[in-house]
């Protein structure tokens, strides 16, 4: 290990081997040639409002955004996977001189709000500092080989969620919520990414030239950016999901048997529906027709559930179970406010004092791993009077335990086979007792989150074959690096400390 010295040297100090690695070295072309993007290779580190030739009032002038130019990028992550790819061919026992064409590369993609970026430096007027980050993880490479139906998979990541192969694509100072912005940043990236979809990869990978096409599959959002690349209302709204188009109170009556009907296209339909409003109907009507897509969607995504937030959502409902069993709200009609914060301090004060656990303003990962577990569930059972609603407590919590590795993995059908047989049957069962003995909280609402882990996990398991691998985390991890570099390695001027970020964090 180095011993606290500075490895990463500042930017103008880039070493050869350092300049090889970084997107823009390696020469390839597409066939056909991607529309509207430039033929050139050796593109570096892009104004993230290139490819914008419009007004200048059209985009806000103090926007600061640094990208990699998409195919690029992905050579570059392709080359250095380099051996990986040759070490696979020789594995499955394929001639790779044979193994020209053929190839294809999964991508995930991912992006993801971060709330307060500014520097910590002290006192003085808080400045509200947002950024985005979009990246892209290479998650397999197969080839179909002459003869065979099925494709040969020769690389798959490994760590699907580790911030090594997660690679950033585009770093802006923007609030996730500014829609238009947003949009406009990420436009020449949904276009780019449009055109490789049409058109082969030619590139050398062992010293022969091969050719790969790619296919992107857009599940690192969390549910607040799927909405909004997707063009669907904010997660408040009745629509309660993502996935399918359920309403909350339809939700809450049938917790577990929905499938998935939502897709980028039948929500790009429904704009157009929404937009031209054909039936000359009421905005209600009209609203329940579209399913609540009043926007126009984005960027193609493939709805998913984003396991951290899902434990998240899941923890806080927990939590406030918790506070309504101490207070045995099942029993009683509306608490004022201040017997429901007798009841939470109560809470905190014996999570505190027998799991160690602070109270935290807004529920974070490690809290929540914490609370959802058959060790809080007794503690908090210490709080509960009735020997019965214990009993319901410990048995929610034993199935949620069942169920979680399921959505939490990265390979269920490896790592916890048997509860994912189980999973259809737990979710029912974790239904039903929510649906009676805690009827108080779930008649005609229910959260986002807990709707998906109810009802859609085995469907999208089966989709996909995991949901661990596919969700955000990678990107999540990510962040923590941007707000180090940002700090450590990065020249301190606005125009200069995105690409610094952008450059580190790639390497």
């Amino acid at each position: 290990g180095t011993s606290g010295r500075q490895i990463f040297q500042p930017l103008h100090t880039l070493r050869n081997a350092e300049k090889e690695l970084l997107p823009g070295f390696h020469q390839f072309e597409w066939q056909p040639a991607l529309k509207n993007v430039s033929s050139s290779w050796d593109v570096g580190i892009i104004d993230g409002l290139s490819g914008w030739t419009t007004f200048v009032e059209d985009v806000p002038a103090d926007t600061i955004s640094r990208r990699f130019r998409y195919d690029v990028a992905l050579v570059s992550a392709l080359k250095d996977l380099e051996e990986d790819i040759m070490e696979g061919l020789r594995e499955r026992g394929l001639d790779d001189s044979v193994c020209t064409s053929g190839f294809t590369v999964v991508v995930k993609e991912s992006c993801d709000g971060m709330g307060d970026v500014s520097e910590k430096h002290g006192n003085g007027p808080a400045v509200p500092e947002k950024a985005v980050r979009f990246s892209f993880t290479v998650m397999s490479i197969s080839i179909r080989v002459e003869g065979e139906d099925d494709g040969i998979t020769i690389f798959q990541e490994p760590k699907p969620n580790s911030e090594l192969s997660c690679r950033p694509l585009c770093l802006m100072f923007v609030d996730e919520s500014d829609h238009e912005t947003l949009t406009a940043i990420l436009g020449p990236v949904v276009a780019e990414r449009k055109a490789m979809m049409e058109s082969r990869l030619i590139v050398s990978v062992g010293g022969l030239l091969r050719s790969f096409r790619f296919f992107f599959r857009g599940t690192g959002y969390d549910e607040k950016m799927v909405r909004e690349m997707e063009g669907l209302e904010a997660s408040g709204s009745t629509y309660v999901c993502t996935l399918c188009d359920s309403t909350r109170a339809e939700a809450s009556q049938n917790m577990v048997l929905h499938s998935i009907t939502r897709s980028h296209d039948e929500n790009l339909e429904r704009y157009e529906i929404w937009r031209k409003n054909p039936f000359s109907e009421t905005p209600d009507e009209l609203r329940d027709r579209v399913k609540g897509v009043s926007a126009k969607p984005f960027m193609e995504t493939l709805p998913t559930l984003d396991a951290l937030h899902c434990d998240i959502g899941n923890a806080t409902e927990f939590y406030k179970i918790f506070q309504d069993e101490i207070g045995e709200v099942y029993q009683r009609s509306n608490p004022s406010r201040e017997e429901r914060r007798r009841w939470r301090s109560t809470l905190d004060k014996q999570l505190r004092n027998k799991l160690k656990l602070k109270p935290v303003m807004r529920m974070n990962g490690n809290y929540a791993r914490r609370l959802m577990t058959l060790e809080a569930v007794e503690v908090v059972c210490e709080l509960v009077p009735s020997e019965e609603r214990r009993e319901a407590l410990k048995k929610l919590m034993e199935l949620y335990v069942q169920m979680k590795p399921v959505w939490r993995s990265t390979c269920p059908s490896r790592d916890c086979p048997d509860q994912l047989c189980r999973y259809s049957y737990n979710s029912q069962q974790f239904a039903d007792l929510l649906s009676t003995t805690f009827k108080y909280r779930y008649d005609g609402k229910i959260t986002n989150y807990l709707h998906k882990t109810l009802a859609h996990v085995p469907e999208i398991i089966e989709r996909d074959g995991s949901i661990g691998a596919w969700a955000s985390e990678g990107n999540e991890s990510g962040n923590k690096l941007f707000r180090r570099f940002r700090k450590m390695n990065a020249r301190q001027s606005k125009t200069f400390e995105l690409e610094d970020v952008l450059k580190h964090h790639w390497l």
